[in-house]
């Protein structure tokens, strides 16, 4: 399947305001759940390398897509420990910030209207990315990330769950979250399927806020129930 590349998203003016103080608007939505955003962060990334360690995929390569400031960085080079990773944005202020506090010399960072792909990738990563692609870019997208990918490489898709309430309630409160428009689990896992994936599996995550944190362990056996504050999709290139 081939898309033309001119439907790559240019860089973006509306991310490159909210760059300087993006964490305080994003902390903004996530106060109403008690816990920061390095707490989802972090959970994230250690949800992921749960799961590909015991499906024993490698993490050597890594693309962040979508990296905005890097928030996921430091989570993603300790967990996984990779070689090499790449950070896309179509933010210039948000990859200036993200190079900035990442001068690993194991990381690049570029804008993603000149990043190439070079089907030289283990792993690709993003999260709540898609929700603020236009709908006309989002395939393109998808595909971008496929062909950056090795074959037998995966892609570990994080989105917020329009299922979930207190996640829209969030979104409202975030100012460059609010006109978002959600992906619901079939479309995203449509999406990658139309690219050439192949879906490993689909689960769902952050079920109880801090004041029930208590509760928390119970959240691998939930995995398979769409209540989730996020959900992510495991996909594989053939």
């Amino acid at each position: 399947m081939t898309i033309k590349r001119s439907n790559t998203p240019e860089p973006d003016p509306e991310f490159d305001a909210f760059a300087k103080n993006y964490d305080e608007a994003l902390q903004e939505g996530l106060d109403l759940t008690g816990e920061s955003k390095e707490y989802f962060a972090q959970h994230r990334v250690e949800w992921i390398t749960e799961q590909l360690k015991s499906r024993k995929v490698p993490t050597k390569s890594i693309l962040d897509f979508g990296c905005g400031t890097g928030g996921s960085v430091d989570y993603l080079l300790e967990q996984l420990a990779p070689d090499r990773l790449v950070g896309t944005d179509v933010s210039d202020d948000s990859l200036k910030i993200a190079r900035s506090s990442h001068p690993d010399p194991r990381c690049h960072f570029e804008r993603l209207d000149q990043f190439k792909p070079n089907a030289d990738l283990d792993l690709a990563f993003c999260n709540g990315v898609f929700h603020h692609i236009p709908l006309s870019d989002r395939q393109q997208c998808v595909q971008t990330i496929f062909e950056a990918l090795k074959p037998g490489g995966h892609f570990c898709f994080w989105e917020n769950n329009p299922w979930n309430p207190g996640t829209r309630w969030v979104m409202k409160r975030v100012p460059f979250d609010r006109d978002a428009i959600m992906l619901w689990p079939s479309e995203s896992r449509r999406l990658l399927r139309q690219s050439g994936f192949e879906i490993v599996t689909t689960q769902y995550c952050f079920f109880f806020p801090n004041f029930l944190r208590a509760l928390r362990p119970l959240e691998a056996y939930l995995a398979s129930i769409p209540l989730g504050g996020q959900y992510l999709v495991i996909a594989k290139k053939p």
